[in-house]
């Protein structure tokens, strides 16, 4: 540090127990958020908050492992709180402490209009460089926001706050005071992944292609969907937050951020909480840019990275699309945050998707997440208007632009199987599903396990078992076929599939019936192009079996690859064989049945084959 900006380093200095002194009674003090908590000057209001009379402190989010916690907790203490975190939940809820919703984009503005005014700012930063700037650290979300406006800024300068770079400068001249402390960062460590949130994470890296930017938060679920991202290529973050989940991304070298369209080349964030490695892996590190939440959480901001792809959590998500995620019922849980900043931003990206997610159910598995309308006193965070992408463990739907029957039959299709069928019921009810709607007979059956990626050229079909909502997808795959691929496959010109003759063909049981599905494109841009098909016969356990591929994807191999996929099911499940009936001028399918590893038994009558195969015959490999 240069010797003038040493001189006024030390003309600004105090001892802790001076500060108090320098607090009028009747202040709105604000604090630091998050990892950058001012450890020692938040002692020292715990400590002397006695003498300061009738305060008020405002904070974005705490972590609660300081005695900061047990202040609010335990005795009268007036805060306001922009998200709840777990130190004043309890606070919130019971009337000793104030909860503000607001969009975290919005709140640095809220703060330099003078509409909330802050007479002390209590921060962390890092020692000065030799030009008297102080990094904010970890966290500059609105704590530049509250420095800049603040009547009294008082900095705790922490040995060991990590020196960040970006918009996340304050300078000496704008001290008022400064306290010195030594103190290890407050650390934070997620859980470890449970199934169901591995299971999520499969579901949403489907979504998240080569090159795409990334907004991913702090917890189990965002940990699981890194985790499975390592065969991703030159991904880029641009987020609110992260944690230790993206280190070892950006050491594989998935995380490169080169394809970036906007600050190209860098990790772009407002704040980071995690552990010792990761206040390390940012510190003076010119990969990542810390920059205010006006900025990275602003929606017009976001939507200049290509291919954004947001991912927020929820508590409950209704058959019409409303998404809660900052309270349970009555009961406020969290705050409204960057989901909407975000959700709005990557809908307006060029490629852009956003994710919402969470666990089918709560409380053990006795509640489901996906409901018929929200709990009383729920708030409304990420309207149906706003809503895309909607993640659980049981797949992954987008909502955008479909109408509540679409949108009913989706949700209840990756809803907890315990529960599909009174989601069914209610729907019925409200008119969101037709009249006759079967049961969701799929349920627990759902066979996850026959689920497959296969490429044809250099394009990626996915193959899975049918499912109730694919109605509209097997509709326009009816409608997309040439009259000669419906002649060969129902023997007659048939000219519609309404409802009704569809509802039955995906509801079925995967045991009796089967139907494997193939599809092009993500969640949400799936087109079926291919469809297998058998049904048991109990008079002689073989099953009836019919292929079916669209016009302009024949002979490319993927008919061959449903049978063989159909036949490894039906050994799988006892089924003592196959029998077909195909016209005699479908010399493409009856190619595909001759391609068998079993012996196939043909007879000829009235114009068509007659095939039977029988897997007790003699396997020809």
């Amino acid at each position: 540090m240069a010797g003038h900006m040493e001189k006024m380093y030390r003309q600004k200095l105090r001892e802790i127990d001076d500060i108090v002194k320098l607090i009028r009674a009747g202040s709105r003090i604000f604090i630091g958020s998050g990892a950058a908590e001012p450890q020692l000057l938040i002692k020292m209001l715990i400590e002397k908050d006695r003498f300061i009379a009738d305060h008020e402190t405002i904070n974005v989010i705490e972590l609660g492992t300081t005695p900061y916690t047990e202040a609010v907790m335990s005795r009268p203490f007036k805060q306001n709180a922009f998200f709840i975190g777990p130190n004043v939940r309890d606070a919130v809820n019971e009337g000793r402490a104030e909860y503000t919703p607001i969009f975290l984009s919005e709140l640095p503005d809220h703060i330099r209009s003078g509409r909330l005014k802050i007479d002390v700012a209590f921060i962390q930063v890092a020692p000065p460089d030799r030009y008297g700037y102080c990094s904010l650290g970890v966290s500059v979300d609105v704590v530049k926001a509250g420095a800049e406006t603040a009547a009294i800024v008082i900095a705790e300068v922490n040995k060991q706050m990590p020196r960040t770079l970006g918009d996340c400068f304050v300078h000496l001249k704008d001290i008022d005071f400064i306290v010195e402390s030594d103190l290890p960062l407050i650390e934070w460590s997620p859980p470890e992944p449970d199934e169901v949130a591995i299971r999520i994470g499969q579901n949403v890296a489907r979504l998240i292609g080569d090159g795409a930017t990334i907004q991913a938060g702090i917890g189990m679920i965002p940990n699981a969907i890194l985790s499975h991202l390592t065969d991703k290529n030159d991904l880029g973050l641009h987020t609110e937050m992260f944690s230790d989940g993206i280190i070892d991304l950006v050491e594989a070298g998935v995380i490169t951020n080169r394809k970036k369209t906007l600050h190209n080349g860098k990790i772009v964030a407002t704040f980071c909480m995690g552990t010792q490695r990761l206040y390390d892996f940012v510190n003076d590190n010119p990969l990542i840019e810390f920059h205010p939440c006006d900025y990275t959480n602003d929606p017009f901001v976001i939507a200049r990275n290509e291919k954004m792809v947001s991912i927020n959590a929820a508590i409950q998500v209704d058959l019409t699309g409303q998404v809660c995620a900052d309270s349970i019922g009555e009961y406020f849980y969290s705050g409204i945050g960057g989901q909407v900043d975000f959700v709005r931003g990557a809908a307006r990206s060029k490629g852009g998707k956003p994710v919402i997610v969470l666990p089918s159910t709560a409380k053990g598995g006795t509640v489901s997440r996906i409901v018929p309308f929200l709990d009383q006193g729920a708030g409304v965070v990420t309207s149906r208007g706003d809503v895309h992408y909607i993640a659980t463990e049981y797949g992954i739907v987008d909502l955008h632009g479909r109408n509540l029957r679409e949108r009913a039959l989706a949700l209840i299709d990756i809803a907890h199987p315990d529960f599909r069928n009174e989601l069914i019921d209610y729907a019925r009810r409200r008119n969101l599903v037709h009249m006759d709607q079967m049961p969701m007979t799929s349920g627990k059956y759902y066979p996850e396990e026959f689920e497959e990626t296969a490429v044809f050229g250099d394009v990626d079909v996915f193959f899975r078992p049918i499912k109730p909502s694919d109605e509209d997808l097997e509709r326009e795959f009816f409608y997309s076929l040439s009259d000669e691929s419906v002649y060969y496959r129902f023997f007659n010109m048939v000219k519609a599939m309404p409802h009704e003759k569809l509802q039955p063909l995906v509801n079925i049981d995967y045991r009796d019936e089967m139907a494997i599905t193939g599809f092009i494109g993500g969640p949400g841009e799936e087109k079926m192009i291919a469809i297998g098909r058998y049904k048991i016969d109990p008079a002689d356990n073989l099953a009836e079996i019919a292929f079916l591929v669209r016009d302009d994807w024949q002979q490319r191999g993927i008919g061959t690859f449903l049978f063989k996929k159909m036949t490894d099911i039906a050994l799988k499940r006892g089924i003592g064989g196959f029998k077909a009936e195909i016209l005699a001028q479908n010399r493409k399918m009856m190619s595909v049945f001759h391609k068998s590893r079993f012996p196939v038994r043909t007879k000829l009558e009235d114009g068509a084959y007659y095939l039977e195969i029988r897997f007790t015959d003699k396997d020809q490999g």
